[in-house]
């Protein structure tokens, strides 16, 4: 048994290889997974490092970097547009309601910091956050996974883009089509949504299904729900039991009706993706198997490259 589910677990790491190799050789131009073997190849484990020691001493942070490349590559793709600055003359991404509570800021300056030194002007801010994120989920215990690097940074950061931001509250109809517009199936979306195993919400997202009877919404769970409340607006209220650790929890959870977000649970309440929750919920190596090809696809939406991008020197503000 024991030597059947290994070649299980080699056949689906061969395949995996083959599908992100093979897939984004071709797919995206530019894009490589040895893109700084020559120019930088140090920059990997530098930003692992930087990662790896920012987690040490918050873990809470792992959520907040992956969360940090979705809400980047969702806007004028994977372009590190969401790490602009404001300034007088424009208000960027970051000060938009849905990215105030975006973290993890330090951890990428860190990062770029370290690169600038050892090769200046070469690798992008883009790239760090989306080599950090894939370092955050390894780092809690979820799929290790390669990404192409090459990505440039984006010249456009503008408040009234994040309007495209999926909203806490949307039904499934609305999440199908604001991930059908960036090319992903439901099945990804579903995937991708499974990285609220790391995490907490603030009860300014869900506290509207408090107000009246939610039947999606296990009583005693809304009791709960109702007690962080109670400590006002950014009160915390983690998405699964194990909030630092990157499983399949929060697809139990949904089971269970205990959905934190309104987006969440109608995953489960929905027939047709309830089948993709139970499956996750029952196969942890099959959730991670899709999440980790989901993550790499969207770490390829609407990339920059050559002309239409610039390496930044420093990540919050446009050279």
């Amino acid at each position: 048994m024991l030597k059947t589910m290994t070649m299980v677990n080699l056949l689906s790491l061969f395949i995996l290889v083959e599908v992100v190799v093979g897939g984004f050789r071709y797919g995206v131009d530019g894009l490589r997974m040895d893109y700084y073997l020559m120019s930088c190849p140090f920059a990997e484990q530098i930003v692992k490092n930087t990662v790896n020691n920012a987690l040490q001493n918050d873990p809470s942070l792992a959520a907040a970097l992956v969360r940090m490349h979705f809400h980047d590559c969702f806007i004028e793709g994977c372009d590190g547009s969401v790490l602009i600055d404001s300034t007088k003359d424009n208000t960027a991404e970051k000060d938009s309601p849905g990215n105030l509570s975006l973290r993890g800021y330090k951890v990428i300056d860190d990062a770029k910091e370290q690169l600038e030194e050892q090769c200046p002007g070469i690798v992008s801010c883009a790239d760090i956050v989306a080599m950090a994120a894939r370092d955050a989920v390894f780092w809690a215990g979820g799929p290790v996974y390669d990404i192409p690097k090459g990505r440039k940074d984006g010249r456009r950061s503008k408040i009234e883009d994040t309007i495209n931001l999926p909203f806490p509250t949307f039904n499934i109809s609305e999440l199908i089509s604001a991930f059908g517009k960036r090319g992903f199936t439901a099945q990804e979306m579903v995937a991708l949504s499974g990285a609220h195993t790391l995490g907490v919400a603030r009860c300014s997202t869900f506290k509207g299904r408090l107000s009246s009877a939610d039947p999606t919404l296990d009583s005693s769970f809304a009791e709960t729900l109702s007690k962080t409340c109670s400590g006002g607006d950014n009160a915390e209220q983690p998405f699964d039991a194990t909030p630092r650790s990157f499983d399949n929890f929060y697809f139990n959870a949904l089971m269970r009706k205990s959905g934190v977000l309104f987006s969440d649970q109608t995953l489960y309440t929905t027939p047709r993706t309830r089948g993709i929750v139970n499956g996750y919920a029952m196969n942890q190596a099959m959730f991670f198997f899709d999440f980790q090809q989901a993550m790499v696809k969207m770490g390829t939406l609407d990339v920059k490259e050559g002309s239409n991008g610039e390496v930044r020197q420093d990540c919050r503000k446009i050279n």
